[in-house]
């Protein structure tokens, strides 16, 4: 990409990491704080797997968006639970501070975004999120919003309710704060008091009139369930957008 810095990706590798906090993030996912020993730090996008040993030595893996980026040992996790899961009931109402669990990362080169060091604008970032997959894109929205790049960014977050909004505090200040950054939301269940918004499942003329215009020649990134994913992106190809310039990752896992 032209308008932004390469960088070279971290090192790969598993390390022992501690729970430093645990909060309740929505009424169904926790956000998760960890101290990773070694950690070289991560860019915004990437994730990493997580890896829990139980006491008769069975092991299960899970791959997670990292909420976080930079330098530092310190990584932010957002896990939405999934139902008859194995991994994510355990991570949100088990796990506690001084816990302990392994973690293999940062992992990802493709769903990665690069602040300008320069500060100025440089092509156009649009952000569609489905429900958790808000997690990467909230880390690219602060890694953008640390750096004070100018670059235009927006974000449309299909989401059930109000109540299952992720990071809804953070969001709210990036939208009110000195870089550009627009937030506009979808309620597929409940939209918020006094709201004039249709409630129901993202449509493309939603996609069309909240998201940047293929005349802009955004960069677009599109995260959440396979086929929120599948679906946006054919839209965003059929109102005229170049299909390079979509970057898509589904979330899964249990």
């Amino acid at each position: 990409m032209s308008e932004v810095t390469a960088r070279v990706l971290p090192r790969t590798a598993w390390h022992a990491a501690e729970v430093v906090e645990v909060r309740r993030e929505t009424p169904t996912a926790a956000r998760i704080v960890l101290d990773v020993a070694g950690w070289p730090g991560n860019l915004p996008g990437q994730h990493l797997d997580v890896r829990l040993t139980a006491p008769d030595g069975y092991t299960a893996t899970r791959s997670y968006s990292i909420a976080s980026s930079g330098d530092g040992s310190q990584v932010a996790l957002a896990v939405a639970r999934v139902p008859d899961g194995e991994v994510s009931p355990f991570l949100i109402d088990e796990l506690r501070a001084g816990d302990r669990l392994e973690v293999h990362g940062p992992l990802g080169a493709y769903f990665v975004w690069h602040a300008r060091v320069d500060g100025g604008s440089g092509r156009p970032v649009q952000l569609i999120a489905g429900g958790s997959g808000v997690v990467p894109l909230y880390a690219i929205a602060q890694a953008h919003i640390d750096a004070a790049d100018a670059t235009p960014f927006r974000l449309l977050y299909s989401v059930r309710t109000p109540d299952d909004v992720f990071f809804a505090e953070e969001l709210e200040a990036a939208a009110k704060g000195p870089v550009p950054f627009v937030a506009d939301y979808v309620y597929t269940r409940r939209a918020p008091a006094g709201s004039d918004e249709p409630v129901g499942r993202i449509t493309r003329e939603r996609v069309a009139v909240a998201t940047f215009g293929p005349e802009s020649e955004p960069l677009i990134y599109v995260c959440g369930a396979t086929a929120f994913v599948e679906r946006v992106a054919s839209w965003l190809v059929d109102l005229g957008h170049d299909a390079r310039a979509i970057r898509t990752e589904r979330y899964g896992g249990t």
